[in-house]
């Protein structure tokens, strides 16, 4: 098989070069993989999704333990190549999927089906996309999103790296008590916050979810890397607020 290489999308953002390309992975078989890059920086690629994907069956799992079985109302932060989405979507007892991006070029490549899952996500009636500043958002007046006096069942972050390891050093102010207090306040009772890190499980990160709701929890995420012939980790965090607020 005839390697393969496109850039399919190159743009400039307020926080750096973006660009999507295409590529066939010769180590794997020639499996054509898509990846993002900011700068010279990697930030998605289609191999690695496993811990993207358990951001939305955990935090959802954790939904229905509380006792959110239907019409689940939900916001992802963060598009990336859509599989935090479309594993939402995946479950029937989701009413609504608001997803909201800074970077209007990942925004129309699924619109415009330049990558595998854009379809999927766009053609379902149930998705929202909206290009704004998830972080904004959340400090101000809201998502919007439900018939719950705008608030929502679970919000699901997949933006920064890790909790103290930001895309963009401005999103800092979000991991603070005051901020996380704002995003609770979005949150139906017994709703849900996860998030989605690079890094193994901070104690201090849990301390500060344990400051703001009333339980928390991580999950180690494993899954294959190839390129280490081993496995890799993610962590999804999960807190949940209290019911009787």
């Amino acid at each position: 098989m005839t390697f393969i290489f496109e850039e399919l999308d190159y743009q400039k953002t307020p926080l750096g070069d973006i660009s999507l390309r295409r590529r066939s992975e010769p180590r794997l078989n020639d499996e054509i993989l898509y990846e993002v890059k900011l700068g010279d920086e990697f930030l998605m690629s289609s191999l690695f999704t496993e811990a993207e994907i358990q951001l939305s069956k955990l935090g959802i799992a954790a939904l229905k333990k509380a006792g959110h079985q239907q019409d689940l109302d939900i916001v992802v932060g963060g598009l990336g190549l859509g599989y935090t989405a479309v594993a939402a979507l995946e479950d029937p007892a989701v009413r609504s999927l608001l997803v909201i991006d800074i970077m209007e070029p990942v925004i129309k490549w699924h619109q415009q089906r330049r990558v595998p899952l854009g379809a999927k996500l766009c053609s379902d009636p149930r998705t929202k996309l909206v290009h704004a500043d998830f972080f904004e958002l959340a400090s101000s007046h809201g998502f919007d999103q439900s018939d719950n006096s705008g608030r929502v069942h679970a919000v699901l972050l997949d933006i920064d790296h890790s909790p103290s390891h930001w895309l963009n050093s401005e999103n800092s102010s979000f991991y603070t008590v005051q901020s996380l207090l704002s995003l609770s306040d979005k949150l139906v009772p017994g709703g849900i916050f996860g998030l989605w890190s690079n890094d193994p499980p901070e104690t201090p990160f849990l301390d500060l979810l344990e400051s703001v709701f009333e339980s928390s929890e991580s999950h180690i995420v494993t899954f294959p890397n190839p390129y280490k012939d081993s496995d890799s980790t993610n962590t999804v965090y999960l807190a949940k607020k209290t019911n009787d607020s």
